[in-house]
């Protein structure tokens, strides 16, 4: 395929998909010219359609008054794991602070993941992926996979009755309560029972 006609059916593609998403290369990679798909996203990114968030990740950014939206670090990296069909989850301080457990938003987030364990700069920000059991992907509920990797960077010593109880109450907004029984059952031993005496 000419890189005229590839060029104008990936930006009329990516127009049309709308504002705020991210591309890597296998997002086209029907167009089976993967050297050709990368310049001509390049190029997009030189002409303004695009913005480069990190090597091989271009956003076509929703554009307000107030400049570009940028995504979070976690949509980055959802995109980036993306790439190999791989997971992610906020661990340590990441997933602390998205719990409201902790005020500090970490400058470098770490994520666990089932795919490449890998450091990657995005502007003067670090994310790290490190791997992670496959047993931490077998939970149904992002939130209690957040509560346990929580909890697992507070260490069971770590865990006050007053974090206790306020994981609990966060659990509670949980819609899915089935989901939550399931995470429940194959959590650390640890963790249940900690949990279990603060419930009752």
């Amino acid at each position: 395929m000419a890189e005229k006609s590839l060029s104008k059916i990936i930006k009329e593609r990516i127009i049309q998909r709308g504002e705020n998403r991210m591309y890597v290369n296998d997002d086209f990679a029907d167009l089976r010219n993967d050297a050709l798909v990368s310049k001509v996203l390049s190029r997009l990114k030189d002409e303004g359609l695009l913005v480069r968030i990190t090597q091989g990740l271009y956003l076509y950014p929703k554009r307000t008054k107030y400049g570009i939206v940028k995504p979070t670090l976690f949509e980055i990296a959802k995109a980036i794991s993306g790439k190999e069909q791989a997971h992610v989850i906020p661990s340590g301080m990441t997933a602390l602070n998205k719990l409201g457990l902790s005020t500090q938003v970490p400058m470098n987030a770490v994520y666990l993941t089932d795919g490449t364990p890998r450091k990657i700069k995005v502007g003067n920000q670090t994310i790290t992926f490190k791997r992670a059991t496959p047993k931490m992907f077998a939970y149904k509920s992002l939130l209690f996979t957040l509560v346990v990797s929580a909890m697992k960077e507070l260490g069971e010593k770590g865990v006050s009755d007053d974090v206790a109880e306020y994981i609990i109450k966060v659990l509670d907004k949980e819609d899915d309560r089935e989901n939550l029984r399931h995470d429940y059952m194959i959590a650390p031993g640890w963790i249940r029972k900690r949990l279990n005496a603060i419930a009752q």
